[in-house]
């Protein structure tokens, strides 16, 4: 079998697994439909995914790629505290519309081991909460604010699943407004100038990271520093 074969049978494998999934409700789909929707024998497909898990992790992998298209096309915003929002409804509508990708992306997750194609997704959201944090409008580290915010978006969108639900809900507008609220500091404060030290540590912090190359200081001091920043925005908050 030729490279190129080999690839497109690859390829035939993961689509048709992906619609089987997107076809099932939610309901179990076995290897052998997915054999028989694609043409292949069972070796064939234990040949490029190894087994059934390893099937599920290149669905994964593709339906990941599917949202993070629509999370790169987000238009960008004035205000980065109302893409912090936009980016969680977005989240969320992805999940609602492609339930079965959604659980095999974040429902089926084994200890220690976070799916390798969800290292974007979150790269996105952190620099989405370096935006705010540069803006003097983030209250805690946003290493801290992307694992609050993930986990609550993911929870609710497994939530509203089970549920069958097909469109975000009050759950979700809620939800997104208590963790962005408990993350960022009033806009009002901002304009006042009145920005809590809490806030100002983590901009500087995020500001020193966006334009490290041009800072005069040691990496022994650079270190000194972060940790010193960390400590006043751990405390003040």
């Amino acid at each position: 079998m030729t490279a190129a074969k080999d690839r497109d049978t690859r390829e035939r494998i993961l689509h048709a697994a992906a619609e089987l999934l997107a076809q099932s409700g939610g309901e179990p789909v076995s290897t052998r439909a997915v054999c028989q929707a694609a043409g292949v024998g069972a070796p064939t497909l234990y040949h490029h995914f190894g087994d059934k898990r390893g099937l599920l992790d290149a669905v994964a992998a593709y339906g990941f790629e599917r949202y993070l298209a629509e999370k790169r096309a987000m238009p960008p915003a004035d205000d980065p505290v109302q893409r912090l929002r936009d980016g969680w409804d977005l989240h969320v509508e992805f999940g609602l519309r492609h339930p079965a990708f959604y659980v095999v992306m974040y429902g089926s997750a084994q200890p220690g081991k976070p799916p390798t194609a969800a290292a974007e997704g979150q790269e996105i959201l952190l620099g989405m909460l370096n935006d705010v944090a540069r803006a003097g409008r983030l209250a805690v580290a946003p290493e801290t604010a992307a694992r609050m915010i993930h986990s609550a978006a993911v929870g609710v969108v497994l939530t509203l699943i089970a549920e069958d639900r097909h469109a975000p809900d009050d759950l979700s507008a809620r939800t997104r407004d208590a963790l962005i609220a408990a993350v960022t500091t009033p806009d009002e404060a901002a304009a006042r100038g009145d920005t809590p030290l809490a806030a100002q540590a983590t901009a500087l912090r995020a500001t020193l990271t966006a334009s490290s190359a041009g800072i005069p200081l040691t990496a022994a001091e650079r270190t000194l520093l972060d940790e010193w920043l960390d400590r006043l925005a751990a405390s003040s908050a």
